[in-house]
C-alpha cells in the first residue's frame, strides 16, 4: 500500500512485514545492506526494511541465520515475495514491526530530507568498544584457532534502521558524511533517553545491529557536506533523531517520561527491580520494609528522587571516566547519596546527618559498594518518611 510521496521522487509503501522506498527517478543510494547491493551504487530502484523475525523466542530461526549466513539468498526470498526486482534492492532487516515504523520529513528552501525509521533497544542495546561475540576471519588464515570469539553467533534481536532520503544529489563523501551525522543523531537520542548497554555498564550508543540506507536524488549540482554545520547535516540530524525517538516509543514504550524512574538510571549496573526493593528492604525494619515494597513504583518514580539518583550515578560515570579524581569519592559519594536519603524522607534539614552515616560506608565504584550506597541512602530516608524523631537508622 503505497502511504506517501515525497518532491515526486519516491514513493514510500508498507506492507504487514516490510517498508520499501520506490525511486520515481534515479537515486545514489549508499547502505549497510549486506548482499552484493550494499555500498554505493546508482543503479537501485528500490531500498526496503522488513521485519524477518519476530522481537522474542526467535532468537536462532532458520531466518535469522539465512539473514546472516546468506545475505543474497535472504534478499532474493523477501524481494520475490513482494515483487520486487531483487537486483535493484538493498535491504535493511530487522525484528521490529513495521506498523511502529516513524517518519519524519523536514525542507529548507529547495532541500528535502525524509526519514525512515524502525527501533527495539530492549535486548540488544551496547556501547561502542563493548566486548563483541562475532568475529569474521579469514577462511585461509591459520590463526583461526578455537579460542577466538564464536564465528556463527547470531546477534540478539534490536536494531535500529535508518532509511534516509534526499531530494538533491550528494557526492561519494558527502554520503559518508551523511551517515556520520544520522550516526550521532541516534546516539543523541540514546543518550536522551539514559538507554542502558546490555554488554558494559556503559550507556547505549545505539544497538550491535543498526543498519542505514541513504539514497540521493541523481542530478543538478551535487552536495559536497553532509556534516552539522550543513543545512543539510541539520535536516538529517532532526529528521533521524525525531524518527527513532518516535519509533522508540512505538516499538518499546521507550519514551522521556516513562524514563523519570530511579530504576531507569541504575539498570544498566546489572541490578533487577526485585532486587532494589529487596536491597533496600534489607536496611529496613519488616515493617518499613513492607510498606516500601508495597510502595515501591511510587517512591523510585518521584521526581526529586529520579534527580537525586540521576546525578548520582552520572557522577560515578565521571568517576570511571576520569573527570573527577578517585580521592573524592568518599566526599562526593557521601554527599549526594545524602540528597537521595533526603528526597526520599522530604527531610532537607536532615542531609548533613545523612552524609555522615553514609561516609561511613565503603565508597567505591565497584558496582556492589555503589549499590549498597544507593540502597541504604534510599533506606535511611524511608525510615523517617512518616517519622517526626530521627529514626532508628539514623542512630546507628
Amino acid at each position: 500500500m503505497k502511504i506517501a510521496e515525497f518532491y515526486r521522487g519516491i514513493e514510500i509503501h508498507r506492507e504487514d512485514k516490510i517498508i520499501y522506498a520506490r525511486f520515481l527517478t534515479p537515486h545514489r543510494v549508499l547502505s549497510t545492506c549486506r548482499s552484493s547491493a550494499g555500498g554505493m551504487h546508482d543503479d537501485l530502484m528500490y531500498i526496503y526494511n522488513h521485519q524477518s523475525c519476530e522481537p522474542a523466542g526467535d532468537h536462532m530461526s532458520a531466518r535469522m541465520h539465512k539473514v546472516v549466513e546468506s545475505p543474497d539468498e535472504y534478499k532474493k526470498d523477501v524481494s520475490d515475495g513482494y515483487l520486487l526486482p531483487y537486483e535493484k534492492c538493498a535491504t535493511l532487516g530487522t525484528a521490529a514491526n513495521m506498523n511502529n515504523a516513524a517518519f519524519c520529513h523536514e525542507k529548507f528552501s529547495d532541500l528535502e530530507v525524509v526519514a525512515v525509521c524502525t527501533g527495539g533497544v530492549e535486548r540488544n542495546a551496547g556501547r561502542a568498544g563493548d566486548p563483541a561475540s562475532y568475529y569474521e576471519p579469514q577462511k585461509s588464515s591459520a590463526n583461526a584457532t578455537s579460542n577466538q570469539v564464536e564465528q556463527v553467533e547470531i546477534p540478539k534481536q534490536g536494531t535500529i534502521n535508518a532509511m534516509i532520503i534526499i531530494n538533491r544529489e550528494l557526492t561519494p563523501g558527502a554520503m559518508v558524511t551523511a551517515v556520520i551525522t544520522a550516526t550521532e543523531a541516534k546516539s543523541a537520542v540514546m543518550q536522551e533517553l539514559e538507554v542502558p548497554s546490555r554488554y558494559s555498564e556503559g550507556l547505549a550508543t545505539g544497538t550491535g545491529t543498526d543498519q542505514i540506507a541513504v539514497a540521493a536524488k541523481l542530478g543538478g549540482d551535487p552536495i559536497s557536506y553532509a556534516g552539522k554545520h550543513s543545512k543539510l547535516g541539520e535536516l538529517i540530524g532532526r529528521t533521524v533523531h525525531d524518527a527513532v525517538k518516535k519509533t522508540l516509543a512505538l516499538q518499546n514504550g521507550l519514551t522521556p517520561a516513562g524514563q523519570c524512574s530511579s530504576f531507569a538510571h541504575l539498570e544498566r549496573l546489572g541490578i533487577n527491580k526485585r532486587e532494589l526493593c529487596e536491597g533496600i528492604g534489607e536496611f529496613l525494619s519488616k515493617d518499613n520494609a513492607d510498606l516500601f515494597k508495597q510502595n515501591f513504583s511510587n517512591i523510585v518514580n518521584d521526581p526529586l528522587t529520579v534527580a537525586a539518583v540521576a546525578a548520582l550515578v552520572h557522577l560515578r560515570d565521571k568517576f570511571v571516566w576520569g573527570i573527577l579524581p578517585e580521592s573524592c569519592i568518599p566526599e562526593v559519594m557521601g554527599r549526594y547519596g545524602a540528597q537521595i536519603s533526603a528526597a526520599v524522607s522530604g527531610k532537607s534539614n536532615r542531609t548533613h546527618d545523612y552524609m555522615q552515616i553514609l561516609s561511613t560506608l565503603d565508597l567505591s565504584l565497584e558496582k556492589h559498594a555503589f549499590m549498597k550506597l544507593v540502597c541504604r541512602a534510599f533506606a535511611l530516608g524511608f525510615s523517617e518518611k512518616w517519622s517526626d524523631t530521627e529514626s532508628e537508622a539514623c542512630k546507628e
